[in-house]
Formats: structure tokens, sequence, C-alpha cells
């Protein structure tokens, strides 16, 4: 129509017309409210189908949460690492993730139908409904009024006076109804049009609020999950390097007996064991029949079960007849020319008259059975590492040696990216330990250190240690190492492990000592060299620790044999300067898998959570609302301590709750606070680290800083990690990147809101690198990005308010007044890295306050 720019105003003078223009007017309208009808029917069916999709959606995400729920791992093994606890316990955790975001969906598509659906089909129904009502009655009146007005004008003028009078005052009565349908519709049908601005376009909003509710508390549980996703890709790397060390072992286990099978005994309770062929006389000639034998020394019984399967009991193939047992009297060999058979030999038993005549497998098995049969004592060992040349005593040769690499490692390549982790070349390392441990070598030989490079040093180091006749920590404590390292509580751990140490013979411990001084030195440098405490666990609890029976049980403790270590370099100063405190006993040992350790794995915040319901103001308007970043994940990524949950006593990770700040009110000038705001410890037990959640919406942000008196209103901005990207795809490997050399931080979203209740903060979103996939991640090192990435930031200056004494070899102590410099936020909330005295660690930030440029 000719009416493009919207629909044409009806006026109500406009009925009494009734001009063809008039109706062509209202047909504009009777299309438009017609197309209105039509897409507001296709909406409902939408709609409904959106909303099945919704339901259907839901039930499948129920079903997959579900079978997360009820899987259970298992590890090899009767105790299991923190890590495993966690990593078993986290498809639970997805579980109950999934559920909780379910119950919100559930909620949404409930209100749907109440929200959407209904008002639609309620203004089809009503409004439109009644327009098409008005419209039925307008066509019924026209048509009745246009007949009545004919016949009204074809009365002849010939009648009555009193009948024409009679006739006129019908028809206007008549007229008026025509006016009223008229004017009704004409009034209902504008009505309508203006009524469908708000009337279903405010069902659509509520809809799509209860949408963004949904996916908000997505973004809420995404905040959440972030710093329970970071520990979780710890523990996922600390058992990919478990697994990468006992792999080794276990490969180079099969190898060993692989090539040694003729000498290799099965570590059994039994003194011999395996199958024989008995020889069983005949009526026509004799058979050979298979059975599985077993020989006990001590009380001399030999067993026989027979394993040939016969049709008639046949179950699986073996045979259930129940073993015959018999004690042995003498054991002969069979010579050749006696029996047709080779490899035999006759026993005489108390329970039989006559020989039983046996053949072995082969003549070293032959020879195995009847040493064992003999009473002699033989032994059964592995060929030997390496034959028993000097090198394989901690002696005097050992220590200097051992001291020498140290020194040429700590002087010139301590901080060398993935130092002992990176192996040095096999020929040139064994000229080293040649040259040193030659018998012809000078006892006071100096390490020529242009002749041999860092790598040959450190794998010359971690090789004497390695083929040592008895590792460092002893065959004779090994067991009882293993135990210790087993206890669910930290502080047992550290207890009974530094009791432990004390029981080492005196050159081991002073060895012990030695070393892991040393390599606590190195892990201080780990913002370079990568090398965590965690690392170097590792790598040297297969080198400081063995088993002595070598079996695939014994290997499946290497990731306990890693946490001793890591356990003993960590606590190093308190284990080797003080004496051990025997005075409270240990609880008895650690309990096997019998009562799982399960319960004690991080999770995230438990209990039923309400449900959230997001004014729209707040969703789409407040920038500064606390609502969109409500928990401040830090990225505990780089932290310089241990990386495992085992060992480190100050773990990152179980820190999500920051220092307690004092400055949350503004203090006046004469109030400002004296004393030092106290450093929150962190709980020692890194389980519970999800239970502190960050108040969400609490008035002063937790990270807020103490200015020095004469700003005291002003809060300081603190910058906070917020890992935002937690989308698998975009989990590029920023370490990978990063040490290439080129930075891939993205500065975002600085929003600085200074008010005196809300510390502003500058939010860096630093995109998530992924525990995998990155070739240095491979080597198996803790992806250390926020250390990396932190060069990007302008380091700035600062000063102590307070005087501080380190509670840990990773803290600074410093006086009150001391100039700070390259401070920069670290990966523990609450605590800043910086450089003091050419020192460089973590010093609490209530603590200090910034000097010069920001």
């Amino acid at each position: 129509t000719h009416f493009s720019m919207g629909l044409p105003t009806l006026e109500f003078s406009d009925s009494f017309l009734d001009s063809p223009d008039f109706r062509e007017r209202l047909q504009c309208h009777e299309i438009e409210l017609e197309r209105t009808n039509r897409f507001i029917k296709d909406l409902i069916k939408d709609g409904n189908m959106l909303i099945s999709a919704l339901r259907s959606l839901s039930l499948a995400v129920q079903r997959f949460s579900q079978s997360l729920q009820e899987f259970q791992f298992e590890c090899i093994g009767d105790a299991e690492t923190d890590d495993e606890i966690n990593i078993a316990q986290s498809l639970k955790e997805f579980s109950q993730l999934l559920s909780t975001m379910e119950e919100e969906r559930k909620r949404l598509i409930q209100n749907a139908d109440d929200v959407l659906i209904s008002p639609l089909e309620r203004f089809r129904k009503e409004q439109i409904g009644a327009v098409k009502e008005g419209k039925k009655q307008f066509d019924k009146e026209t048509e009745r009024y246009y007949s009545v007005l004919e016949k009204h004008l074809s009365l002849s003028s010939k009648k009555k006076e009193s009948q024409l009078h009679e006739a006129d005052s019908q028809m206007s009565k008549d007229r008026q109804v025509f006016y009223d349908a008229s004017l009704q519709y004409v009034f209902k049908i504008q009505e309508v049009q203006e009524r469908k601005k708000f009337e279903f376009v405010e069902p659509l909003l509520a809809f799509l609020q209860g949408l963004f509710t949904f996916y908000h508390e997505g973004y809420e549980l995404a905040s959440e999950f972030e710093p329970y996703k970071q520990q979780l890709q710890f523990n996922l790397q600390n058992a990919r390097n478990n697994f990468e060390s006992t792999r080794a072992e276990v490969e180079r286990l099969m190898k060993r007996i692989r090539s040694a099978e003729e000498d290799f005994k099965a570590p059994s309770c039994f003194t011999m064991e395996g199958y024989l062929y008995i020889q069983e006389k005949r009526p026509l000639g004799s058979v050979w029949t298979r059975y599985y034998c077993t020989y006990e020394k001590s009380s001399k019984m030999f067993t026989m079960s027979n394993t040939e399967s016969r049709p008639a009991s046949r179950q699986n193939g073996m045979v259930n007849g129940t073993p015959e047992m018999f004690r042995l009297r003498s054991c002969v060999r069979r010579k050749t020319d006696s029996i047709d058979k080779r490899f035999c030999f006759d026993i005489e038993v108390v329970e039989r008259h006559g020989v039983i005549t046996l053949q072995a497998l082969s003549e070293a098995n032959r020879r195995l059975w009847m040493e064992a049969m003999d009473g002699k004592e033989p032994i059964y060992t592995l060929p030997s590492l390496l034959s028993k040349k000097e090198e394989t005593f901690l002696n005097e040769a050992g220590f200097s040696f051992v001291k020498k690499c140290i020194e040429l490692v700590e002087t010139r390549g301590i901080t060398t990216l993935g130092l002992y982790r990176i192996g040095g070349v096999n020929s040139k390392v064994q000229r080293l330990m040649t040259s040193v441990f030659a018998s012809t070598a000078p006892s006071d030989m100096q390490l020529d250190a242009d002749a041999w490079d860092n790598k040959t040093i450190t794998s010359g180091l971690k090789n004497y240690f390695r083929c040592l006749a008895e590792p460092v920590l002893t065959y004779r404590l090994h067991k009882e190492f293993i135990k210790a390292a087993k206890y669910d509580d930290q502080k047992y751990r550290v207890r009974a492990i530094h009791a432990l140490v004390h029981k080492l013979p005196e050159k081991n411990r002073t060895m012990l000592d030695l070393l892991t001084k040393h390599l606590l030195k190195v892990s201080s440098h780990s913002d370079q060299n990568l090398m965590t405490v965690s690392n170097l666990g590792m790598i040297f609890g297969p080198t400081l620790m063995r088993s002595q029976e070598e079996t695939v049980a014994a290997m499946m403790n290497i990731k306990f044999q890693n946490i001793v270590v890591e356990i003993i370099i960590e606590n190093h100063d308190k284990i080797f300067v003080e004496a051990p405190d025997l005075s409270v006993p240990l609880p008895p040992a650690p309990s096997s898998r019998s009562t799982p350790r399960r319960s004690k794995a991080i999770c995230l915040s438990s209990g039923k959570r309400k449900a959230r319901l997001y004014p729209p103001a707040l969703c789409l308007a407040d920038n500064d609302s606390d609502t969109f970043s409500s928990s401040p994940s830090t990225t505990p990524m780089g932290s310089q301590e241990s990386l495992s949950s085992h060992s480190s006593e100050k773990n990152g990770l179980s820190q999500t709750s920051s220092p307690s700040s004092p400055a949350a009110e503004p203090t006046s000038p004469s109030t400002a606070p004296s004393s030092p705001p106290a450093v929150s410890s962190p709980p020692h037990n890194s389980s519970n680290g999800k239970d502190q959640r960050q108040p969400t919406d609490s008035a002063a942000s937790p990270h807020v800083t103490p200015s020095s008196s004469q700003t005291s209103a002003q809060l300081t901005p603190t910058l906070q990690i917020s890992s935002l990207s937690s989308s698998t795809s975009s989990l590029l490997s920023a370490v990978e990147r990063s040490v290439k050399g080129n930075s891939s931080a993205s500065l975002s979203s600085v929003k600085d809101s200074r008010s005196p209740s809300r510390a502003s903060t500058s939010t860096i979103s630093i995109q998530n690198s992924s525990v995998e996939g990155s070739s240095t991640l491979r080597e198996g090192f803790p992806v250390q990005r926020a250390a990396l990435l932190f060069s990007v930031f302008s380091l700035r200056d600062a000063k102590a308010l307070y005087s501080c004494e380190a509670e840990h070899s990773h803290e600074l102590s410093f006086p009150q007044g001391a100039l700070f410099s390259n401070v920069y936020p670290s990966v523990e909330p609450g605590w800043l890295q910086a450089t003091y005295n050419g020192k460089t660690g973590l010093i609490p930030e209530n603590y200090i306050t910034y000097i010069g440029q920001t």
C-alpha cells in the first residue's frame, strides 16, 4: 500500500463517512494484524521446539553427568598420591558441576512456559481475538446497515406521514448500531497495534533474561572452576611425570629380565616354583603330564597341581583338582644315559614309595630346581648393574666428585633451563666417570671446567648416585621411607621422613645433606631453570632410592620415592639442622586402600547453591558490578615452590583465600596501621583448597593494599590474574610461545573504579596454557607461564611499611623501610615477587607501599 511509513491513523469521524479510502486504510491495519498473528503463532511453535530441544539436551547432559558420577578409578598399588586422589575424584566433581548447570537449565525450562509461551498465547487469543470479534461484528453490521438503508430508501413517498416518521426513527437507530460497531472496531484495532509493542516483547525479554541467567550461572561456575581446573592440571602433570619416571624403570626391568631370563627368579614365597613334566607309568609305557609345582625349602614341602585339561573336568581350560602335597626326602639328577628325555631329575617323598621322575624345562631350570631341593642356598640375582668398581661406594673419592660437580653447577649453570632434567651425551659422561674414578686418577683431581659442559657434569652426578652399590637412602630404610610418604597428613609425612633421615648412616646423611642443599638452591631459581622442587623430586627419586627387589609392584612406588625426595629438599634446613621430634609418637602406618582416602580430594565449593536471579539492570548495564568478576581466579601456575600437592606446606594452590587486610575500611591519617597486618598462613592441608571461596560480593575486595598514611583512603590498584579463557580450544601453550620469546599476555579491560571501599582492579587476562601441547611441557615441565609472562608487566619499586621474618626459603626477610625493586604480583594471592639485596622471593602484598612511577 502507499502508506510505507507505518500504519495510517483511523479517525473516529471516518466511521460516519465510511469512505472507500477509510476502508482501504482499515484493510492495512487488518493485513498488519494478520501478519503479527502469524508471526506470534510461529514464535510459539519455535519457542516450543526450543524448549523441547533444551529438555532433550538437559536429559543428555544429566545422563552424561550420571555416568561420570558412577565410574570409579582404581590405581595400581595400595596407596595413592594426592595427585591420584584428586584425579580419581575429578569425575565426580565434573559430574557435580554439570548437575549444577542442569539445575539452572531445568529452572529455565520450567519458567519458559509461564514466561514466554503462555503470555504469547494470551496476547494472541485475548487481544488479536478481540479484534477479530470486532471485525465480525463490524462486517455483520455493515451488511445489515446497507441492506436496511436500501430498503429504507426504496420506501414510497406516498406512505402515511406516521409510517415514514417511524421508518426514519428506526433507520437512525440502525445507523447508530452500525456506527457503534465501526467505532468499536476502529478503537480496538488501533489499541492492539499499540499494545503489541510491549505485550509480546515483554515475554521475549523475560525469556532471554532467564536464558542469560542460565548462561551467567555458567560464567559463575567457570570462575569457581578456574582454581580447581588449575590444581587439577598440576595433578595431571605430576601424574604424567610420575608415569614417565615409573614407565622408564619398568621398561628397564622388562629388558633386563628378558636378557637374563635364565638367572631370574621371580619374587615369591616359595624357594622355587614353575612347570615340571612328571612321568606317569601306564600299562602300555608311560606318559609325561605337565604339573605346576612349588617347593618350600624350610618345610621341605613339594606340591604339584595338574593343569592339563581333561574334557570332563575342564573349566576355562584349567583343571581344579586339589594340589597334591608331599614332604621331600631326597633329590637326584638323572644322568642323560639313564633316560631318553633331557633335563630330568628324580625325587623321593615321604608319602610315596619309589621315585618320582620330573622333567625340567631346560638345563638352567633343572639346575635351579636341584639347587633349591638340595638345600644349598643359591643366590639368584639379576646381572649386576655395574661391576663393583670404586665409584659404587660412598667414599672420599665420591664426596670429592660430588662437591666439585655441585661447585661447578652453582658457579656457572644454576639458571640453565631444564637443569638435571636434560641429560648429557652418554659417551662424554662415561669419559668423565672414567677420568675421575679410574684407579690411576690422582686423588685430588680437579674437574676442568672447560673440558666438561654442564649437562655432562649433571648427568655424571646423577650417574654416580645411581650406580652406588646401595642407594643413599639405603635398602634397610626403603620400606619405611615409602610408608612415611603414604601418610595422609602432610605434617606426619615431614615428621616421619625427618626422623628416618636421622637413622641413616653418618656418611649417607652427610652426602644427602650436601646434595639436597644444592637441589634446594637449584629450585630457588625455578623461575629461570623451571626446576621446581617437584620436578627435582621426580628426577632424584629413583636415583637416591631404589627398592632391593626389582618388581613391578616395587616400581609402582616410584611416585612415593619422588615424594620422599621432594620433602627432603623442601624441608632441607629443618631436617638437617634440627633434631627430629620423637616425643610425639606418629600414628600407626597409613591405612592401605581398604579405607579409601577419596574424601580428601580437592573439590569445588560444596553444598546446595541458591538459584541466582539477576535483575536485568545488572546483567545488561552495570559494568562495575561485582557479578561480572565475582571470583577472581588466581593462576597458581608459576609458583616458585613445589608444584605437587604432596609436599609443599605452603602450596600456592591451597591458598585461594587471600591475606586479611586491615585497610578494608578507609583509615584516617591519625589511625594509619602501625603494626603489620596479619599474613594469613595458608592451610596446611592442601586438600581443603577450594573450601575457602572468595566472597563474591563483599563490599571490600579481598585484595586491598594498605597504603602509606598520607594517602590512606586511596587504595593502590592490585593486579589480578584472571584466566578468562577456559575453553579448551583456546588453551594455546603460552609457555611455549613465551619460551620462544614472544609474549602472549593480553592486557584487557582495565577498569579503575576509585571508590574507597573497593580496590581498583586491573584484570590481566592471560591466555590459558594447556598442560600439554608444548614442547617444553612434553619434557614434563609444569606450566610456569605466570613466571614467564610477568616479564611483560611493568615492574615497580616499593618500600616496606613493616619488617618481616620469612617462614619459608622462597620468602624474603626484610627490615622496615627496606627498598624493593622489580616488584610484580606473584601467583600466590596476597603475595608479590620482589628483589631485595640481590635476592628474589615472595613478600606480603599488604606490608609494602609502591614508590615512584606506576
